[in-house]
């Protein structure tokens, strides 16, 4: 059977008008199941980025989000879930081909683009943007309005998914959005912007532009924009709040960090294999909420690790095109590297590592899912992103919530334990925005589940109405009383 690994050539979308981008000469995106060329990488010049910005700030109104406005924008999005369900296939392989996640697993997820945009739709009607604020009878209200310009910036890891969650937030917010995905896996964001503009948006609510961190920086350093959401690595988190600073921007960001699982002394053993192979191996364990260090009860370290390696022996490692395959490649070259740098890390600090899994006979970026056992807790404080866990032995549930909490991801946890009030116990004590027990799945906990980002894990949080949680503020305007009491 032949397999199709074209993918478009990236183009920007500023002002209203597709545009080529720049070609940088001598780079290539490539696929990261053979490293042959997928298209040549492209960046957008600085008088584009500056069109763009001009543009998203002559689109910003801060006061048009009557019923009316918000309906017809409701229906433009509507119509947008529309279309991306008629192309549902064509993001899973892009997805596929870009980052390197089996196409199983892309499927899913770009199945699950179409609700999240309708839900961001029955929010922008249901929320009102204004309402009355009890006042002794004086007229008060009120305002939920958009911060202005947004800059949305999105990784590799969810080429579709989050530049689709994140934009349709902010659209429905009423930000002009300019979009800018990760240059390691542009292709998929673009059929998404493609979607939302032929469903009918008006001019300047949404543009795209392409680019690695110059182009990022470029966008959120300027006064013009006035939100910036971002997820990513933190090195360029901080980077993006450091400009954020000079004009007190709002920030949205999520950075990850190595995320702990506790694997308490009354666990079930393979329920707790399960959950952390599930984590390691969904979308190749490239996931922020991902395990990353394993903390189990020293009873418990030898059949875990058992446990775990029988699980990863039978992992089917494969293109990411394979029906069959259960992990595919690692996205992109320098994270391949970074990866085995880690893994070089780990063993250097006495780590033993455990590779089991075959990998095929493909020239690509493929890496055996991995544990890394024995190594001091400690010191395995690197966030590992990837099909990669440290199996650290503790000798209590005192001792793992020190360990976790000594160098907190801020953004998940996970508890493994039978009983499971001692377990939820345990997880309200760490510093993580969100706790898992017994799973590794990544829907929303709960109907209401908002999952802030604690410590290193960054700034804001995401989960339902994001579009006014975090691209909206609050605006208080109301008749003043002599009876007030200062």
């Amino acid at each position: 059977m032949t397999i199709d690994t074209t993918v478009a050539q990236p183009v920007n979308y500023i002002a209203d008008e597709w545009a080529d981008a720049d070609t940088i000469p001598g780079e290539w995106n490539i696929d990261p199941n053979t490293r042959e060329p997928l298209h040549p990488a492209v960046a957008t010049g600085a008088r584009d980025i500056e069109r763009a910005l001009r543009h998203a700030e002559r689109a910003y109104d801060p006061i048009c989000w009557d019923d009316d406005a918000r309906a017809e924008r409701a229906a433009a999005l509507e119509r947008a879930a529309q279309l991306i369900e008629g192309r549902v296939e064509e993001i899973a392989r892009v997805d596929a081909l870009t980052s390197g996640t089996p196409i199983t697993f892309t499927r899913v997820v770009a199945a699950a683009l179409a609700p999240r945009i309708r839900s961001a739709a029955a929010d922008l009607v249901a929320i009102p943007r204004v309402r009355a604020l009890a006042a002794g009878g004086r007229d008060v209200r009120l305002y939920k309005v958009p911060w202005g310009p947004a800059a949305i910036l999105t990784p590799w890891n969810g080429p579709s998914f989050i530049p689709a969650a994140k934009t349709v937030s902010a659209l429905a917010a009423g930000c002009p959005v300019i979009l800018k995905p990760s240059e390691h896996a542009p292709s998929s964001a673009q059929i998404v912007v493609e979607c939302f503009v032929k469903a009918g948006l008006p001019s300047g609510a949404l543009q795209l532009v392409h680019g690695g961190g110059d182009v990022g920086a470029a966008l959120t350093g300027d006064e013009r924009i006035k939100i910036v959401s971002f997820t990513g690595g933190p090195n360029a988190g901080r980077a993006i709040a450091r400009a954020a600073a000079e004009d007190f921007k709002v920030l949205q960001l999520e950075l990850g960090g190595n995320n702990p699982a506790l694997v308490l002394e009354d666990a079930d053993v393979e329920v707790a294999a399960d959950g952390i192979f599930e984590g390691m191996t969904k979308i190749n364990g490239q996931w922020c909420e991902g395990p990353g260090k394993v903390l189990a009860h020293q009873s418990l370290v030898q059949p875990l690790l058992d446990a775990l390696l029988e699980r990863l022996a039978d992992t089917v490692v494969g293109h990411s095109l394979d029906e069959s395959a259960v992990l595919g490649p690692i996205s992109n070259v320098p994270h391949f590297d970074t990866l085995q740098r880690r893994i070089a890390g780990l063993r250097a600090l006495g780590a033993t590592i455990h590779q089991p899994a075959p990998l095929p006979s493909l020239d690509g970026l493929f890496l055996s899912p991995t544990v890394a056992s024995g190594a001091p807790a400690a010191v395995a404080t690197a966030e590992l992103f990837g099909p990669v866990v440290s199996l650290h032995a503790v000798e209590s549930d005192e001792h793992a919530i020190r360990a976790a909490n000594a160098n907190p991801s801020g953004l998940d946890a996970y508890v493994f334990g039978s009983d499971l009030d001692r377990a939820i116990e345990v997880g309200a004590r760490l510093v993580a925005g969100e706790v898992r027990v017994n799973g590794a799945k990544l829907a929303d906990l709960g109907d209401d589940s908002a999952q802030g980002f604690w410590g290193p894990a960054g700034i804001g949080g995401h989960g339902p109405a994001e579009s006014v949680r975090v691209f909206c503020g609050d605006r208080v305007v109301g008749v003043d009383s002599p009876d007030l009491p200062i």
